[in-house]
């Protein structure tokens, strides 16, 4: 056991266990990304814990070693669009999906993150807090929120002023004000109230 992980949880299983977590649910901005990984119990990975619990400078080393040591690793999304259009409930289950059918090995079990599973091929168990007792769970929390938190830098410097980089799309005071004195841009979600409140302040509604 490491940090709280609890690998009893998936020993019944073997080895084939796709751990699933998402990252971006909450935020104004960007696409959900998700990822599954299935670890290699012969290639242990020490340090793997909630992403939130962990340093950006070792997320950033793990992110590297998870992509090599693992059986297999798949990083997912659905984006803006999709977030609109079928609610982010539904589409985080879709960008789950889109990670699980996205590794090369199909899982036996795939562990998820939170209350809920998508509709998968293979059974599927949801774990409250998955990220810090679950070890496959952690590695997949680690590669969806390095991801998506290197796409938010990037559109820091697309979109100047909101400071994307820093929140990362999150409703926070700083967002919120850009929001109302800038406007949306292409990336921020309009199904969610502050987005479609200051757009239809700029729309003159």
């Amino acid at each position: 056991m490491q940090m709280g992980l609890d690998f009893s949880l998936v020993a019944d299983a073997g080895a084939l266990v796709a751990g699933v977590d998402e990252v971006g649910r909450g935020p104004l901005c960007g696409a959900v990304v998700t990822a599954a990984v299935i670890l290699d119990p012969s290639r242990p990975i020490l340090g793997l814990n909630d992403s939130k619990k962990l340093t950006e400078a070792r997320r950033e080393k793990l992110f590297d070693e998870i992509q090599e040591k693992a059986l297999s690793w798949c990083i997912a999304r659905a984006e803006v669009e999709e977030i609109d259009e079928l609610n982010i409930l539904h589409a985080t289950m879709l960008a789950m999906q889109r990670a699980v059918e996205g590794l090369h090995i199909q899982p036996r079990l795939a562990m998820i993150d939170g209350n809920r599973c998508p509709k998968l091929v293979m059974p599927a168990e949801a774990v409250v807090k998955g990220d810090s007792k679950v070890p496959a769970i952690a590695a997949a929390s680690i590669l969806a929120k390095v991801s998506r938190d290197r796409e938010m830098a990037a559109f820091e410097e697309i979109y100047p002023g909101y400071g994307i980089g820093g929140h990362k799309g999150y409703p926070t005071p700083v967002h919120l004000e850009a929001l109302g004195r800038l406007g949306p841009t292409p990336i921020h979600r309009r199904s969610f109230a502050p987005v479609r409140l200051a757009w239809e302040a700029r729309e003159g509604r």
